[in-house]
């Protein structure tokens, strides 16, 4: 087990504000429109959900390449939901304030999610010169 790696997925705030944007992204979909029920809602409601699940999975693996590994799948779940909600307001589905709001806390988890990649990445690289 690697040092470093907290006890619970639940303390992380990358985590915290995973499972906040999970909620915004489901609360700003309810309102698209029906026929988007296996399209673009889907897509948001998947890509948002698979960002706290990815942090969870790399937290629970006690590993810090696995969970290097599980932190970047969760990033690439940020930039998706990025690209599918700037897609959404183009196309004027949803409220434009919750959707706006949804991609503010994304563009913040991807800044915690980013800066933790590095650090866990430097401290492996300076790990395998020692």
């Amino acid at each position: 087990m690697s040092s470093g790696i907290s006890s619970s997925h639940r303390d992380s705030v990358a985590w915290q504000k995973g499972m906040l944007l999970a909620q915004m992204v489901y609360r700003a979909t309810e309102s698209f429109p029906s026929n988007e029920r296996f399209g673009l809602t889907n897509q948001l409601r998947r890509a948002a959900v698979s960002i706290p699940s990815n942090i969870a999975e790399g937290k629970g693996r006690l590993n810090s390449g696995e969970l290097i590994q599980f932190l970047g799948i969760a990033r690439g779940s940020v930039l998706e939901l990025q690209t599918q909600l700037e897609l959404a307001v183009l196309l004027g589905f949803g409220n434009r304030i919750e959707l706006e709001s949804a991609q503010q806390v994304a563009g913040e988890v991807s800044k915690i999610l980013t800066a933790s990649l590095i650090t866990l990445r430097a401290k492996a690289a300076a790990r395998k010169l020692h």
